[in-house]
């Protein structure tokens, strides 16, 4: 049985040699195939100095936009809009508790009516001081000049003189009173207003004509100042934030024109123009932001995903036609056209994309006659007629 094993597999190995001798296939081209000539159009592909695109990304935003807060500590009472509403300037948007800036209010208007009794006595008192201030200066004047004459001694007229002093120091303090009750009510006047303007901002108002976009609180809940309600966006108006890597910025110029894609809204490009770079750049990302306005378009949305493609310098390239690139499977490639008119297939390593052309990387040749939309019957060795 040995033998007989040894035997078949020496006949076996020699049939494969005697096989792979016969099939030995040579080298060389390959041939043209069989068959009419097919009708292609061609383009020769050229490198040429073109210029370099950066496609920044970037956010929708409307132009401008405020979060309504809460200026007063109070509960939420009521919501008088919600997400998607347009609002006038001046609209209710939110209404807060005020019983307690009430009650400040009240507090404030008592101090206030206390304040101007105040200052109507101390009116009353200084008219009295002013009349007594008065008599004693005559009496005063009266005695001085009976001094001088003889007429009364010099100890009457002491007693007169500290009378006349004491009285114009009477007027003074009265004088001071009012001064003192005019300023209380000042300070009344301003707690009343305070208190007013308190009351009215339980009242929350839009400042401006908009659309709300968010609701960050609810019913009951406690607002403190500064406690965030609303957003709010202004109509009429957006622009796109760019995210921009240093390397770039200093090819952005303001007022530039530049065309911003939003997949969101479908494939034409909307007109924008760059109208801030941020002037310091982000330390963790070392990137800019350069904000490009745009106009209003129907269904745009703060918030879309957009992508604005920049011109950022200028390099030696080959593009050729997004129509004459054939993939199969995993390769990508070209038909060219050789100098007896026959296709050959070739491998080639695209780059980025620029609208209807791409970049080619390599696999070609300046020069190069490419075919532009190669018929379904173009195979590799085809015989080509080319179409003028």
């Amino acid at each position: 049985m040995r033998t007989l094993n040894l035997m078949a597999a020496t006949l076996l190995v020699a049939g494969l040699s005697l096989f792979s001798c016969s099939e030995k296939i040579e080298p060389g081209n390959t041939p043209p195939a069989e068959g009419p000539s097919v009708a292609v159009r061609v383009n020769e592909a050229r490198s040429a100095v073109q210029p370099v695109v950066y496609e920044a990304v970037g956010t929708v935003k409307a132009r401008l936009s405020a979060t309504v807060s809460s200026k007063l500590m109070g509960v939420i009472q009521a919501f008088k809009v919600k997400e998607g509403d347009r609002v006038k300037q001046g609209d209710l948007l939110v209404v807060l508790d005020d019983r307690q800036v009430a009650a400040q209010l009240n507090q404030a208007q008592a101090a206030l009516a206390e304040a101007k009794k105040a200052e109507t006595g101390a009116m009353s008192a200084r008219a009295a001081a002013d009349a007594g201030a008065q008599q004693a200066r005559l009496s005063y004047a009266r005695n001085q000049t009976m001094l001088a004459g003889g007429a009364i001694t010099q100890e009457t007229f002491e007693t007169v003189d500290a009378q006349n002093k004491q009285a114009q120091a009477a007027l003074a303090q009265a004088e001071a009173m009012v001064e003192a009750a005019r300023f209380r009510i000042e300070q009344a006047q301003a707690a009343v207003d305070a208190a007013t303007v308190a009351q009215k901002d339980a009242r929350i108002l839009a400042p401006f004509d908009g659309e709300v976009t968010a609701k960050l609180a609810d019913a009951g809940s406690l607002a403190a100042p500064g406690t965030p309600l609303l957003t709010l966006e202004r109509a009429g108006g957006y622009r796109v934030d760019l995210v921009v890597p240093e390397t770039f910025i200093q090819s952005v110029r303001m007022g530039e024109s530049v065309d911003v894609r939003i997949s969101a809204i479908g494939e034409a490009s909307i007109t924008g123009t760059v109208s801030v770079i941020v002037p310091s750049a982000d330390q963790s990302s070392r990137t800019f932001i350069v904000q490009v306005n745009i106009p209003t378009a129907e269904s745009l949305r703060s918030g879309m995903f957009a992508r604005v493609p920049l011109t950022v310098g200028e390099q030696k390239t080959m593009r050729i036609l997004q129509s004459a690139v054939v993939r199969k499977g995993q390769l990508t490639g070209v038909f060219i056209v050789d100098e007896k008119d026959i296709a050959r297939f070739r491998l080639i390593r695209t780059g980025r994309s620029y609208g209807e052309q791409v970049e080619v990387i390599s696999g070609l040749q300046d020069g190069a006659r490419i075919v532009v939309d190669p018929p379904s019957q173009l195979n590799n060795g085809s015989t080509v007629e080319i179409e003028k």
